[in-house]
């Protein structure tokens, strides 16, 4: 984490972007998603956060494993004002598993890290079955020379059934992440916005090598709880009633920052 966001401990703001071109809401222009995107990564940086992520969010219902090159276009045009309006370092996740698709946009924008899904075992997410990305994913990370965008990844994604790996639990799945030479796992509850079980982080945190991300569920008053991660990615709590459709609450992002910083200094 210090590496990437000179704290040990990070927090990563969510930027949920506009429905994008060729989508069923697509409904704003690309200088509109993308003044709304700015507004939204200057607010965390104003507020203290150690870094922002851009997401698809709003491009639902999402295709599996890949989308069009109308998407990778204009994340990369919303992750490069981003990154020019402010100097906080910047992940991308484009949904739902398109890793390479996330990968190229991170080179392209200069941002420091994608989050992936699927990245070992297979699920069965909202979209179909989704199978791990890991040897095509850190290949092409090597083929464009990216090897500086780092890979976080889900185990066990949230929005997914995991009966196929019903006999995988989750700290062996982060084990095989991290042998699959991942940058850093990240453990979520069972859908946006729902959190994690904080038993689950600290087994994984105590388990694995690399940083455990907490990418769900994540709000002031429990963030105490998850007091072993490393870095927490946050978008729906801190949204206006903590509806991610909507504006970012200012108090809220106060009130986040403020808790974490609370937090015992996490252990060498």
């Amino acid at each position: 984490m210090g590496q990437v966001f000179g704290v040990p401990r990070a927090l990563i703001g969510v930027i949920h972007v506009g429905a994008l071109p060729g989508t069923p809401e697509a409904r704003q222009s690309i200088e509109a998603i993308v003044e709304r995107a700015v507004a939204e990564s200057r607010l965390y940086h104003g507020h203290g956060f150690h870094g922002v992520a851009i997401e698809n969010m709003h491009d639902r219902p999402y295709l599996k494993g890949a989308v069009g090159p109308e998407i990778v276009a204009a994340m990369t045009a919303v992750g490069r004002e981003v990154r020019r309006a402010v100097p906080l370092p910047l992940g991308v996740q484009v949904l739902a598993g398109a890793n390479l698709e996330a990968m190229a946009v991170a080179a392209a924008c200069g941002a420091a890290f994608i989050r992936a899904e699927g990245f070992v075992f297979a699920h069965v997410a909202d979209e179909g079955i989704i199978e791990s990305s890991a040897g095509r994913l850190l290949r092409y990370r090597r083929s464009i020379g990216a090897d500086a965008v780092r890979v976080f990844a889900d185990v066990k994604k949230k929005h997914a059934a995991h009966a196929l790996t019903a006999d995988v639990d989750l700290v062996e799945t982060a084990h095989a992440a991290e042998f699959f030479l991942v940058d850093g796992v990240i453990v979520t509850g069972i859908a946006t916005g729902r959190a994690a079980v904080a038993a689950e982080v600290r087994a994984v945190a105590d388990a694995v090598g690399v940083p455990t991300l907490v990418g769900s569920g994540i709000t002031a008053d429990n963030v105490g709880d998850y007091a072993a991660a490393d870095a927490y990615i946050v978008g729906s709590w801190l949204k206006r009633e903590g509806d991610w459709t909507g504006p970012l609450d200012p108090s809220r992002l106060d009130a986040l920052v403020r808790a974490v910083e609370r937090l015992p200094r996490p252990a060498a």
